[in-house]
């Protein structure tokens, strides 16, 4: 019975015979989506380029990153997992892993949805293979932390646009890692 109900929903993925019936694309992912409200494809899919729109103009150089951290108003995340961050962060950040990331938890750890809030990921810095390892470029921490915060009301966002080299950058680090270095 699941090969029966893999096939059919592969065959339905790819646009192919079902119940007799070809689907086209929008009617195969809203048909797939449907089954659970939870999920929303097609709205994720608009947001992104909603997103893509906004974010271009919100990526920010390695000093323009600096005087932002330097703001007491601007949140300074790392959405990174807690293991990552404990061992090397950017000092002043605060922490939520994605997974974590619910309406809840991000109203805790950031109250005000106008709240100015930079983010930064593994893809920002190299020579630092264990804390940061670096990502596939289309799976990127900043994309998809970028679209979950944008997801959640928040318009504010920068994002540390260059590839930093750990041991050069001004960026100053927290954690194990870094306290070993001293």
């Amino acid at each position: 019975m699941r090969k029966i109900i893999l096939a059919t929903t592969i065959a339905a993925a790819m646009g192919m015979f079902v119940v007799g019936t070809i689907l086209t694309a929008e009617e195969d992912v809203t048909q797939l989506t449907s089954e659970n409200p939870q999920i929303d494809y097609q709205g994720f899919l608009k947001q992104v380029q909603e997103v893509a729109k906004v974010r271009e103009k919100r990526r920010i150089s390695e000093d323009e990153f600096l005087r932002m951290m330097d703001d007491p108003e601007t949140v300074v995340l790392d959405a990174r997992s807690k293991r990552m961050y404990d061992l090397l962060h950017v000092k002043g950040a605060v922490h939520i892993s994605l997974p974590d990331m619910t309406a809840e938890d991000l109203a805790k750890l950031i109250p005000e949805k106008d709240t100015q809030v930079v983010i930064y990921c593994n893809n920002n810095f190299k020579n630092e293979p264990m804390a940061f390892a670096p990502k596939a470029p289309v799976a990127s921490l900043n994309l998809n932390t970028y679209n979950t915060l944008y997801s959640y009301g928040y318009r504010n966002i920068y994002e540390l646009k260059p590839l930093l080299d750990r041991h050069n950058t001004k960026i100053p680090f927290g954690g194990t890692s870094a306290e070993k270095a001293k």
